[in-house]
C-alpha cells in the first residue's frame, strides 16, 4: 500500500485532504490512484492513517480514514551513523540502508582518508536527505531521519549524553557483543556508530579515539567494503539491543 507523509493540519476528523503538490502528483499522476483505492498516510506526530480515496479533483485528493494509530516503525533507542562519505552511488546506498535500518540521522564526517573533498560533501547533503525521504516512504518509517551538515571526528566524539563507538579494521579485537555485555544498549539511549572511509582511519584518528576513550570495535576477521560494514554494524547494534531486552 503506498505510504506518504502529511501534515496533521490536513486532518479533519475522519477525512484528510492531500493538497501539497508533490504528494498530489505522485498519487494522482505517477501512481494513477483511483477512487476506492487505499493509501497509508502518516503525520509529523507519527500517527498512521489507513485510508481509502473518496475523491480526486484537479488539485487535491480527499480520503476517508478507516483506522488510525501511533506508528511503531521506529527504534526504541536513538541510532546515528557518523561515517566518512564514499564516491559514486555507494554513499546513496549507505544513506538508503541506514534509513531502512531505523537510523535517526547520518553525520557525514570528513576524515583524513575521506574519498570526497569538503565542497563535494556540502553539495551532496540535500541529495542524501532526499534519498532518506524516499527510503522512509518505501519502508513506512514513522518519520524521516536527518542527514546532518558536514562535520569532523573531533566534533562527533565531544557529543554529550551519547554512547559513541568506532568500528575499526585494526588495532582492536573486541567485538560489539563483548562491548555490550559491559555497556548494554538500553531504551532511549543515543548511540553513535563511527565508520571510516575505504582507506580506513589514520594513526592520528586512532590516537584520537584512544585519547577520548572511544571504544574501538571489530566486525570480525572478514574484510568488508565500507557500505557493507555500515549495514553489518547497524544491524548488529539493533540485534544487541533486542538481545539485551530478552535477557
Amino acid at each position: 500500500m503506498p505510504h506518504f507523509f502529511i501534515n496533521s493540519k490536513d486532518v479533519n476528523q475522519d477525512r484528510i485532504t492531500i493538497c501539497d503538490k508533490e504528494n498530489f502528483n505522485h498519487i494522482a499522476k505517477s501512481l494513477r490512484v483511483k477512487k476506492g483505492e487505499k493509501l497509508l498516510l502518516i503525520d509529523e506526530n507519527q500517527i498512521q492513517y489507513e485510508t481509502v480515496v473518496e475523491e480526486i479533483s484537479n488539485k487535491e485528493i480527499t480520503v476517508y480514514v478507516e483506522n488510525s494509530y501511533k506508528s511503531s516503525r521506529s527504534l526504541p533507542f536513538r541510532l546515528y551513523l557518523a561515517q566518512s562519505p564514499l564516491r559514486s552511488d555507494s554513499q546513496s546506498v549507505i544513506i538508503e540502508k541506514s534509513t531502512e535500518l531505523g537510523a535517526d540521522g547520518v553525520f557525514p564526517v570528513i576524515s583524513d582518508n575521506c574519498a570526497l573533498n569538503k565542497n563535494v560533501v556540502e553539495r551532496k547533503i540535500s541529495k542524501w536527505q532526499r534519498v532518506m525521504y524516499e527510503a522512509s516512504k518505501q519502508c513506512e518509517r514513522a518519520y524521516v531521519p536527518e542527514c546532518f551538515e558536514m562535520t569532523d571526528l573531533q566534533t562527533i566524539i565531544k557529543k554529550k549524553d551519547c554512547k559513541i563507538i568506532a568500528f575499526c579494521e585494526k588495532f582492536t579485537d573486541m567485538s560489539l557483543h563483548d562491548h555490550c555485555k559491559q555497556n548494554p544498549i538500553q531504551k532511549d539511549d543515543k548511540v553513535i556508530a563511527i565508520i571510516g572511509p575505504e582507506g580506513g582511519f589514520s594513526k592520528r584518528e586512532f590516537d584520537l579515539f584512544k585519547e577520548n576513550s572511544i571504544p574501538m570495535l571489530t566486525l570480525g576477521n572478514l574484510i568488508l567494503k565500507a557500505e557493507t560494514a555500515v549495514i553489518v554494524a547497524l544491524g548488529n547494534i539493533i540485534y544487541e539491543f533486542e538481545n539485551y531486552r530478552k535477557d
